[in-house]
């Protein structure tokens, strides 16, 4: 399991308009914003829930945010419909098709996964199985 992840940003409001968007139908809400000493961005979390939280920030570092060759971050749904949902939410908003929504059984047998970049080329995965819910 992971505490919170944290995605880089170039174009800050973009990318916070884009999560707000996705992140909604898998039942993740924008938390409060907080002076914490680091960069602009904004973070989701399940209501009532303190983690796991996701972030969008500009970098610590203050270079360029990157996308990573490799690299991807998955979002568990609780249903087929919110991984429907939630890529249909990223293609709508900027983000570009990897994978439409499907059946994927070559890794679980009733895994059902769709995938997409974000407007800055970060890959994500919206998958649900039973052992997920």
């Amino acid at each position: 399991m992971f505490s919170h992840i944290q995605i880089g940003a170039r174009d800050l409001p973009k990318m916070l308009a884009f999560y707000d968007h996705v992140l909604q139908p898998l039942g993740l809400v924008r938390i409060p914003e907080e002076n914490d000493g680091g960069p602009d961005g904004a973070g989701w979390q399940r209501p009532g829930r303190p983690w796991p939280q996701v972030y969008v920030q500009l970098p610590f570092n203050g270079l360029p945010a990157t996308w990573g060759n490799g690299m991807q971050v998955s979002f568990a749904a609780q249903s087929q419909q919110q991984v429907r949902d939630a890529w249909q939410a990223a293609l709508d908003n900027g983000g570009a098709d990897e994978g439409a929504p499907g059946l994927r059984p070559q890794y679980a047998q009733d895994y059902f996964g769709a995938y997409c970049r974000d407007p800055e080329g970060n890959k994500l995965c919206f998958v649900h199985t039973s052992d997920m819910a």
